[in-house]
Parts: structure tokens; sequence; C-alpha cells
């Protein structure tokens, strides 16, 4: 039968408690008189020793010093044992003084009662720690315990000694915290708990390296992105994992500390800090309205959706024609508020009746249109279906919420409907130019109105980023599924370059441009350094705990239609003018005549209904003149149209 350590019982720590107490006061008379015990014997020993064991039993019992379990003896426990002997030796101190005033005889004399002050407090304290750390050095020691992992947690706060206490003192974990990086002045060379504190430069991790170490803990949750992506570099040079914690109050929900450490991911490294935005006015914006939201099944859409619910609007209407992901969002959205107002309806933005039809029904407040075709090879090969969806939808959509007096109107769109050399870009920037040059027909009709009665037009807004990390069609979802089937990795070009956010930042900046807009404007936003795709494929391997090119091979596939090396945010015609967040900015964009665009694109739509491509393709080219075909079919039109 296997030997197991049990819990001691409480009435057996109470006893024994009890009885180091009384053998601490009789160490402390035979100290006080240098063990003499004829001095010893001159006092009333029974009597001491009654009344000593009589206090002590009211205060053990009153304090619960018993109810601890040793093995886990802390700072709390510490305590209250002190508040306990403290007591004690003051009953002590108020008999001395009692029995002094009745000129009786003397119990206590108080250099005993110091001495056993002292004395009793180290015996019972050291008693309860030593028993702790047996049992520790049993559970580090057992024969069939597994090999563990040498970690280092970086933070050297509060934050980072609980992380090592949870870890370190789990009986059954497989990480051991050997040590703290933290880059704090004067930690370096320091010990904290009995560990060492290294900085975070190559010198420091090389050391830890060197130390066995073979993962590193994030602690801090405020850690810049800078400062996370210096680590993750470094730590991955060296062959050391890197993994977070997370927030304290979610330690302890059932599972074993290990089981809760996560990798960090890819999208916790971009080469930015996220935009941040703090506007109260999105309460008052959005509270009691009534929302639709195009695309709503859509990664962005949905999002959209989330976000949108915290501002309680009165109704929130899901337009999208997928069925499947429409469903899974409903289910979603109830099950995490079923107090929540929204209205799943399936349709084709393109569909003029059916979107009549929902306009009548619901009359929208505010639009946030996120409904788009955006996979770049497929519109390449369909272009008469990316203007049918993404300029006919967003037509559709424009007027009727013009007829129907919609307030605000948010179009999403892409850094691709700049200088665009694909058919998908092409169509977002005729979209674009549309609701524009509609928008601002439509405010001077409203100037130039001589009714007083009439009612302000829609506003129109129109966003434009970059690509959205985890997004549907986004690279990331892509290469994580290459990585779990075991590579390869497919990169298009090496030296290829995209901007990236992640998809709540998105939609956030959206729903902002959607309160300050006035009507007329392009938001763009600073998305920081674009980012190397190769270099995010290596890190995302690296992150997997594999060798890029050894492990995984990372396989170039050249481009793919329409696709070009570089994504712009902002036309070369074009520049900027700074908004109240200096992350947020407009796009000065020229401007188009609305009958003579309106009639350009309605010819366009005419050609696309027929599914006639080059005709499409090239009316696209004469409305962007800038829209220069890359690596694609349509260049010949390039040059015909040249």
């Amino acid at each position: 039968m296997k030997y197991k350590l049990r819990i001691l019982p409480r009435w057996l720590i109470f006893l024994l408690d009890l009885f180091f107490v009384q053998i601490c006061l009789l160490f402390s008379f035979l100290l006080r008189f240098n063990f003499d015990l004829e001095q010893v014997n001159g006092y009333e020993l029974k009597l001491i020793f009654s009344l000593s064991l009589a206090i002590n039993i009211i205060l053990f019992y009153s304090f619960k010093s018993y109810a601890g379990i040793i093995r886990y003896t802390n700072l709390e426990d510490t305590s209250r044992l002190l508040i306990i002997n403290s007591i004690t030796a003051f009953f002590y101190f108020t008999i001395n003084f009692i029995l002094n005033q009745s000129q009786l005889i003397l119990l206590f004399p108080l250099s005993v009662v110091a001495i056993n002050f002292f004395i009793t407090n180290f015996v019972i304290i050291s008693y309860r720690l030593l028993v702790r750390y047996c049992f520790k050095f049993y559970h580090l020691n057992k024969k069939h315990e597994k090999e563990k992992i040498r970690a280092a947690v970086y933070d050297a706060t509060d934050h980072g000694m609980h992380a090592k206490k949870l870890l370190n003192d789990l009986p059954n974990g497989d990480v051991q915290v050997v040590a703290f990086v933290d880059d704090t002045i004067n930690t370096g060379g320091k010990l904290m708990e009995g560990l060492p504190i290294f900085h975070s430069d190559k010198n420091s991790i090389h050391k830890l390296k060197n130390e066995n170490v073979e993962l590193l803990i994030i602690a801090n949750h405020n850690i810049s992105k800078e400062k996370l992506n210096y680590l993750v570099d470094i730590c991955l040079t060296h062959n050391i994992r890197v993994q977070q914690v997370p927030p304290i109050q979610q330690w302890l929900n059932g599972k074993s500390a290990t089981d809760q450490l996560k990798d960090i991911n890819i999208e916790q490294l971009l080469e930015r800090e996220v935009i941040k935005i703090d506007n109260n006015k999105m309460h008052f914006e959005f509270k009691g309205k009534k929302i639709l939201v195009t695309g709503a099944a859509g990664s962005i859409g949905s999002e959209l959706v989330h976000q949108l619910i915290n501002y309680k609007p009165s109704l929130i209407i899901l337009c999208d024609k997928a069925e499947t992901p429409m469903h899974d969002l409903c289910l979603a959205l109830r099950e995490k508020n079923s107090s929540v107002n929204i209205k799943p309806y399936l349709g084709d933005i393109s569909d003029r009746i059916r979107m009549e039809h929902l306009f009548e029904i619901y009359n929208p407040d505010i639009v946030f249109h996120a409904a788009a075709y955006k996979h770049v090879p497929l519109m390449e090969d369909h272009p008469s279906i990316a203007i049918l969806n993404n300029v006919l939808g967003t037509k559709i959509l424009a007027e009727l919420s013009v007829a129907n007096g919609v307030d605000k109107f948010v179009m999403v769109s892409t850094d691709k409907a700049v200088n665009p050399t694909n058919i998908m870009g092409a169509s977002k920037r005729i979209a674009e130019i549309f609701t524009q040059s509609f928008c601002k027909h439509m405010m001077k009709t409203y100037e130039n109105s001589s009714n007083p009665d009439s009612v302000p037009p829609t506003r129109f807004v129109t966003t434009r980023f970059g690509n959205v990390l985890g997004s549907n069609g986004s690279v990331i979802p892509r290469f994580k599924q290459q990585l779990e089937k075991g590579g390869p990795i497919t990169v298009t070009h090496p030296e290829i370059t995209r901007y990236f956010m992640t998809i709540p930042e998105a939609c956030q900046l959206v729903i902002e441009a959607g309160v300050v807009g006035q009507g007329g404007e392009i938001f763009v936003f600073d998305m920081g350094e674009p980012v190397k795709i190769v270099d995010l494929a290596r890190k995302m391997i690296r992150l997997a705990g594999k060798e890029p090119d050894v492990d995984i091979e990372i396989v170039y596939s050249g481009l793919r239609p329409g696709e070009k090396l570089y994504e712009e945010l902002l036309n070369n015609a074009e520049n900027t003018v700074h908004t109240y967040h200096d992350k947020i900015m407009i796009a000065q964009v020229r401007e188009y005549d609305f009958e003579s665009i309106s009639a350009k694109i309605d010819k366009l739509i005419a050609s696309a209904k027929r599914h006639y491509t080059l005709e499409t393709v090239g009316q696209m080219k004469k409305l962007v003149p800038e829209f220069i075909s890359n690596n694609s079919v349509y260049e010949n039109l390039d040059k015909i149209l040249d």
C-alpha cells in the first residue's frame, strides 16, 4: 500500500501548541535563573502552569490557531500566533500587577515574561515552518515525480510573487520557478524569496539559459507591445518559450495553475500600441437607437454587434445572407446576454426589394455597413460580382438610408482602396466615391433648400484600415492551420508587407468614426509600421516551439493575381487632416460631381449585371484612374487605356 501523508487532525495541533507553550514557559524560568532548580522551585509552579494553560486554551480556541493546515502556514497564520502570544504576555503582566498591588506572591517575573514571549513565538512558528518545508521537500523529491520545467517569472512585484507561489506550491505541477526577471533599476543581483533577480538584457537572458531555464512567464499584464516583442524575440533566440499568466482573479477557477498558463499569441505582438478610445459620447449616440449592421455574421460585423450591445441600443438588426454564421451569432449573443434585443434578417444587400422591406419594417436610425466581398483572388476572377455586391449593394443601402431618414451611415472600407491594383480594392474605392459624392450632394441640396422644415440629410462616414488579425480571410488563421498540419507555411513573396490591427480595435474605431463623423469624411488610422508577412510567419513558428526552415518549412508561392507588395493608407494625391485624437486622421481626397459620377456608376452596374467582364473592368479603370492592375490578366486594359 502506497504511503500517503495526511492532514494532521486539529485536536492534535491544539495539544501540540499547548505542550510547546508549557515547555517554553518552563525553559524561560530555567534560563532566567541560570538553570538553578532551587530558585525555580521557589515559585508556585503548579499555579503558574495551571494559569498559563487556562489562558492559552482560551486564546488558542478563540483565535482558531489550530484550524490552519500546517503545511500551508503563511503570514496570516504567523501573525495570529504573534497576537496570541502578545495577549498571553499581557495577561501575565496583568496578573503580576494585581498580585503586586495585593502584596501577595509574584507568579511571573517580568524578565521571565519577556524571555517567554520570544521563545514561545520562535518555537511555535518554527515548528510550523519546519513541517511546511518538510512537506515541500517531500513532494519535490518523490521518486515518481517527473522532471519539472525550470522557469523564470517576468515581474518582481506582487503579481510575479503570486505567480511564483502558485506554480511552485502546486504538488503535481510541472513548472518550477527558479528566478525572476525585472527591468527595475537596482534589482539586478538581488534576491526575492530566495530566488535571483535578472535583468532582461541579452547577457542576463543568456545567463538564464545557462541555468537551464526553458520558460519565461509574463506576469505583468501592463507590459508594452514594444517590450513584449523584445522579450519574445530575445527568448526565442535562446530557445526559451514564453507564456503569460491570466489575470489574478482568474487563477483559481478550478484549473491548476500550470493549465492556465497561456502561450503568447501573434495578436499580442503588434508592432505598435493598440489605439485606445475613451469617448463618453458613444453612450449618448447609441442608447435607445435602432442600429442596422450589414455583414453582421462576418468577423468585423459580429464584433461590431458585440461592442454595440454595450451601449444599450433599443434594437440591433443583423443583416447577412450567410445562414449558418448568422445562426451561430444569434446563439452566441443570447448566451452572453439573454435580454439583448436583436433581430436577424437574412438578405442580400444587392437585392433592392429585400432591403426596402428591411428599412420599411425596422426603420433604423444608424447603419454600419460592413458587408463586402473582400478576397482578392476570388474577386479578380469575378469582377462583376464584386461590383454588384460592393458597389450596387452600397448604393442601394445609401439611397434607402437617405429615403428613410437614417441619421448616419458608416461604411467599412479598406487600405486596398488606395491606389488599387485589384478588383476588390477598386470596387471599394468606387463605393467610397459614391457615398462621399452622394453625401456632398445631399448636404448642398439641404443647405440650398428654402423649406425651414426640411430634415438634415443622412451623414455618410467612411473608415479605412489595413488587415485585421484573425478576420475571415486573414493570413493568421491560415498560418495556424498550416502549423497544426506540420507545415509548410506558404508566403506569397519574401518582401510582402501589410498593416495589421485586431478585430476589437478595428471595430472600436469604426464605432468611434460613427460618433465623431459629421458627413463626407474618410477616416484613416495610424497603424504604425507595416509588418513583413514572412517575419510574422517565422515568429508564429517559433512561438509554437518550432524552428523555421528546420521543423516547419516556409514556401514562397508568388504574388496572387491583383496582389501588391505594399499596402497604402492614402493616395499619392491625398493628405490628411488631424482630429482630436492623434491616431485618427481624416483623408483629404479629390471630390467628384455626383451627377456625373452617378451616371458612370449606373453604367458600370448595368455592365456588371450582364457579367461582361472586360467591359466592367474597363469602366472601373475609367472611374478610378489610379487603378493599375498588378500580376493580373487585366494588365492589357491598362495599356489600351493609357
